[in-house]
């Protein structure tokens, strides 16, 4: 059973907004950072952004940056992703990874923990 549960995905306009959300339902282990990732149809899966334990340090991919914020709440065991301004080519499947430690995840082999995925489809 998967432990990272992801929603908030779903079809938009180009323009348009979605928020993302990751809940760790299991045992969280901290401290832990944590990621978004995407995969388009036919392609790999790409870093979006990473979050540190502390919520301040935080990467974004180029393609995302001034469109994307990523936070987290861990209180809540919660990680977002809020996505304004979306473009047809940010439409993939969303993936919320989580990794022992106080640093960034900006590669997938550093993740330990996935979530299902949820679709974001950008309609042009």
């Amino acid at each position: 059973q998967e432990r990272l549960v992801e929603s908030g995905g779903g079809l938009v306009q180009a323009g348009g907004s979605l928020r993302l959300s990751c809940v760790d339902s299991g045992r969280t282990e901290s401290p832990n950072y944590m990621g978004w990732f995407r995969q388009a149809p036919g392609k790999e899966r790409d870093f979006v952004a990473t979050i540190a334990w502390n919520a301040v340090n935080k990467y974004y991919t180029d393609s995302v940056i001034d469109r994307f914020t990523i936070s987290r709440d861990n209180t809540k065991n919660t990680m977002y992703l809020q996505m304004n301004s979306l473009k047809p080519e940010d439409t993939g499947v969303y993936y919320c990874g989580q990794g022992p430690g106080y640093a960034l995840g900006l590669r997938r082999d550093q993740y330990t923990n996935w979530g299902q995925g949820t679709q974001v489809t950008v309609s042009s």
